[in-house]
């Protein structure tokens, strides 16, 4: 694993691409883009926070993914020093929360309280029944927030629902995370999940339901609101994202093996990239038409 491939894992820098999408999404949706300057500010300042949360959380975490056998981790792999790893993700938080005052106060403040709870999370909330995967799941909601109060001082009627959506099926994805890691976080951390509490079973009917909520929001999007309702540049993604979350969601009521768990991991993560390009390319063929 070479340096830069080894800093790419350790940001997931994949996911700091789909945060992106979703603030362009949603600034599309409420007014169109902000001028180009304001633009680079909106998608560095989220990505940059985004890939110094995965940075600090492998930090605190390199015991449990050692259990966890995730071999692939730079830290535990030895790609990356836990002291190089703390000085990444600390600047990218920084200089990621620094820029965002560049856009407005609303922003800026929006920024800084989800960089100071990525460090929070990483260190302690994450052990707290459900706390952290709610703090998780809202990490997920917020690119849309963020991307509506760039460009308006009001939060928009779909962005509040994409955003209920993001949530449950984000709140899911956070409980399947921790019946796949029910044995390291137990065995290193002893943390207070929600698995340890009500079975691995039960929790992924909590999981479920949350998924199915998720699924009916956006079919409600479909049918009344603008600009997804009866567009086909948003169903036929979102209709494959949807399929993709039942199937994850059902497998892990009738699946224990660790093969599906990573299977399963990914593929949600394409759904929800899925559901992103919805969002994305819908407000595209809005605003051209």
């Amino acid at each position: 694993m070479n340096g830069l491939m080894a800093i790419m894992k350790l940001t997931r820098i994949e996911h700091s691409i789909l945060l992106v999408i979703a603030v362009v999404a949603a600034e599309l949706i409420v007014g169109g883009l902000p001028t180009p300057n304001v633009l680079a500010l909106s998608l560095a300042s989220p990505a940059l926070i985004s890939m110094g949360a995965f940075a600090i959380n492998d930090y605190f975490d390199v015991e449990t993914d050692r259990a966890n056998k995730r071999l692939g981790r730079p830290i535990v792999a030895g790609a990356i020093s836990k002291r190089r790893a703390y000085l990444i993700a600390m600047g990218c938080l920084v200089v990621g929360v620094t820029l965002s005052a560049f856009i407005n106060i609303p922003v800026f403040c929006v920024a800084l309280v989800f960089g100071m709870l990525a460090y929070l999370y990483s260190k302690t909330l994450k052990d707290m029944l459900l706390i952290g995967n709610v703090y998780v799941a809202l990490t997920m909601v917020i690119p849309f927030i963020y991307g509506d109060l760039v460009v308006s001082t009001t939060i928009n009627a779909g962005i509040v629902l994409i955003s209920m959506m993001i949530f449950l099926v984000g709140l899911g994805r956070e409980i399947h995370g921790m019946i796949r890691d029910r044995v390291g976080d137990d065995r290193v951390r002893r943390a207070k999940s929600l698995v340890r509490h009500i079975g691995a079973g039960n929790s992924a009917v909590v999981a479920l339901v949350l998924y199915i909520e998720g699924i009916l929001i956006s079919i409600y999007l479909l049918l009344y609101i603008a600009p997804f309702i009866e567009n086909l540049v948003y169903l036929v993604p979102i209709a494959v994202a949807d399929l993709i979350f039942g199937y994850v969601a059902i497998g892990y009521l009738t699946n224990s093996r660790r093969v599906f768990f990573d299977t399963a991991r990914n593929l949600s993560l394409v759904a929800m990239g899925l559901a992103l390009a919805a969002f994305l390319f819908s407000a595209i063929y809005y605003v051209a038409i």
